[in-house]
């Protein structure tokens, strides 16, 4: 009696790990940027567009700040700028490392925190966030 063959997924191509991968170095550039231009100085990057237009804060204002003070170790004050990024960044990675793997694999990425429902609940924070951000009693989650 012989034993019936393993089947084993195809080796991933280059190609499929070319995706995750430039998303690592774009990020990883972007991030060496924030990290030599202090964003707290004023000149180096342009206004957000809507609080330039409207006066008010979008759910991502304060980011720029964010990631420089988290890039040079100061967690509290990156939490401070944009609270709600800060605690979305281990989301973030989470779903690129799981993109990574599942492209290694040659396997297609299936993740509930991509699903519809999810992405619309993500939405809604969002769109929450920025609204109250924006109220006088919230005024510690303005950047």
């Amino acid at each position: 009696m012989t034993e019936a063959p393993v089947r084993r997924p195809p080796a991933p191509s280059r190609r499929a790990l070319a995706a995750p991968l430039g998303v690592l170095a774009a990020v990883s550039a972007a991030a060496a940027v924030v990290a030599l231009l202090d964003p707290h100085e004023p000149g180096h990057y342009p206004t957000c567009p809507s609080l330039a237009l409207t006066g008010f804060y979008c759910p991502g204002c304060g980011g720029l700040r964010m990631a420089h003070s988290l890039l040079h170790g100061d967690v509290p004050a990156a939490f401070g700028m944009n609270p709600l990024v800060m605690l979305l960044l281990p989301v973030a990675a989470y779903l690129w490392a799981r993109w990574t793997v599942s492209a290694a694999r040659g396997v297609p990425m299936r993740s509930v925190l991509i699903r519809p429902p999810v992405l619309y609940a993500l939405l809604g924070v969002l769109v929450l966030y920025g609204i109250v951000r924006n109220m006088p009693f919230a005024q510690v989650l303005a950047p």
